[in-house]
């Protein structure tokens, strides 16, 4: 048994989030620093953007037009922005497929179910393999994670059993159990994403630099031995 201080974390987040894969990028840049020192637990925790995105999808420039009432040279000049964020974090990222054509937005119910399912059946660990996998799939493969198949033939290749996934994903106590953790983390304050929160208690939002996300770790293991 480790000797470790151990802190616990849930991360708050969505699939369709770049800050979100950059945040995480940093976040395990700090737990890699950390690694011998403390020991560090995930759980990836429920949260839409756009819980009325149709299942059909919507093209990402499209939706950031009309929700951010952004012109196309706008919307590029953003996402030119995030590529060379996301680049320089050592997590690439693209907004246009290999033809030219701009990456899709996808409703993201069914993944958030799947995630909620991996933790469940196989602990925090498989549960960020998992994660990781459906933010490479979206942002540097383009694969439409909004889709069943897709989902499955993701949860297969991190090594999840194909037709449990599929159970799963018809479980109607798996959908309502993720829709009360969305609610939760909502009346908890929880209102943008990345939220990472640790312990239960400490809250830091956003794409933090590795060493914010290290202070804080270190700190709140500190407060579990003195408390």
């Amino acid at each position: 048994m480790s000797d470790k201080p151990k802190v616990m974390v849930d991360i708050w987040s969505d699939v369709m989030c770049p800050w979100c894969a950059i945040g995480y990028a940093q976040f395990a840049k700090a737990v890699k620093a950390l690694d011998g020192e403390i020991e560090v637990e995930a759980r990836w925790m429920p949260f839409e953007l756009n819980p009325d995105m149709p299942p059909e999808g919507r093209s990402q420039a499209e939706h950031v037009g009309k929700v951010y009432q952004r012109t196309p040279e706008q919307i590029r000049e953003m996402q030119q922005g995030m590529e060379k964020r996301a680049a320089e974090v050592g997590f690439p990222m693209r907004f246009t497929d290999d033809d030219g054509e701009p990456a899709m937005m996808w409703n993201t119910f069914e993944a958030h179910k799947l995630l909620r399912w991996a933790l469940t059946s196989a602990g925090p660990e498989a549960q960020t393999r998992l994660k990781v996998a459906l933010l490479e799939a979206h942002f540097q493969q383009h694969r439409p994670v909004g889709e069943r198949e897709t989902l499955l033939d993701i949860a297969e290749q991190q090594g999840f059993d194909r037709a449990a996934a599929a159970a799963a994903l018809d479980d109607e106590a798996l959908a309502i159990a993720t829709r009360l953790e969305e609610k939760r983390g909502l009346e908890s304050g929880i209102n943008s994403v990345p939220s990472f929160v640790f312990a239960g208690r400490y809250l830091v939002p956003g794409a933090q630099e590795p060493e914010v996300f290290a202070a804080t770790i270190r700190k709140v293991a500190e407060l579990a031995e003195t408390a």
